[in-house]
């Protein structure tokens, strides 16, 4: 079966002032349980805030490096799951329900993308 990338999308400055609501945590609990139990859910994990990542970059023949916080990006990557779904419409309702738990004030976007079967690098 295929697996896609689901990078859940923040704004930093906005995300900071969310407070969830009483049955935040009973309704992501409740489909993280769902959505193990259906075999679908790899990993997911949330990410440390951009002020504590670097940025690393190649152009031009040199690296650069960045650290953060990156206040010029409004949306940054605040976590990601790794499902492994029959098609692309499976692995978007997944993003749909987890989305649809969130709070109603709070603003929320993912965007999932299948990965590129091809081989991988051999490990060391």
């Amino acid at each position: 079966m295929p697996r896609y990338l689901t990078l859940i999308r923040i704004d930093e400055q906005k995300a900071a002032a969310f407070e969830a609501d009483p049955g935040f945590e009973e309704r992501m609990g409740a489909l993280f349980e769902e959505i193990t139990k259906a075999g679908v859910m790899l990993e997911t994990n949330g990410l440390k805030p951009t002020s504590e990542g670097v940025r690393v970059k190649w152009a031009g023949g040199a690296l650069s490096l960045t650290d953060g916080p990156f206040t010029e990006a409004r949306e940054v990557v605040g976590g990601y799951a790794m499902l492994q779904c029959k098609d692309m419409a499976e692995a978007v309702e997944w993003t749909r329900r987890f989305l649809a738990t969130h709070p109603v004030g709070w603003e929320v976007g993912a965007e999932v993308r299948q990965f590129d079967e091809a081989p991988q690098l051999p490990s060391a």
